[in-house]
């Protein structure tokens, strides 16, 4: 068991909202890290926003926290699955999107979806990350 207690560390980060069900922010497994979809919430679980860029830019924000507790940043993201209950917004958050991951271009897939988990979030992203050797 020890073998797979090396290979596996679960993240739970005290600056992020509580997770609303049984999960944790991400987890890693060797030099991969998983990355939960992240909501657009403030460190107490309030919706940021109305506007789908301001909620994207919060999600990033989660996000990097995630990515710098992992030892890693948006450049060592190699997928992203991107939520939006209107897919429309997709031109909106866009621009949030390059100024965080600059030249860097993951893999992408784009859903539209009726609904997400909290009333009022509009964006959620998720994320696949190789972390730097080291």
């Amino acid at each position: 068991m020890s073998g797979r207690q090396d290979r596996r560390r679960e993240f739970l980060l005290p600056a992020l909202a509580a997770p609303i069900s049984h999960y944790c922010d991400a987890v890693r497994w060797d030099d991969t890290l998983y990355i939960s979809g992240i909501p657009p919430l403030d460190a107490k679980g309030r919706v940021v926003s109305e506007d789908p860029a301001a909620q994207t830019r919060q999600v990033f924000e989660n996000m990097k926290l995630i990515l710098d507790a992992a030892g890693a940043s948006f450049a060592d993201i190699l997928r992203v699955t991107v939520y939006l209950t209107d897919v429309n917004d997709r031109t909106k958050i866009n621009p949030v999107r390059q100024e965080y991951f600059g030249a860097a271009r993951p893999a992408s897939t784009l859903i539209g979806v009726r609904e997400l988990a909290i009333p009022g979030m509009k964006v959620e992203i998720e994320a696949i990350v190789g972390l730097p050797k080291g």
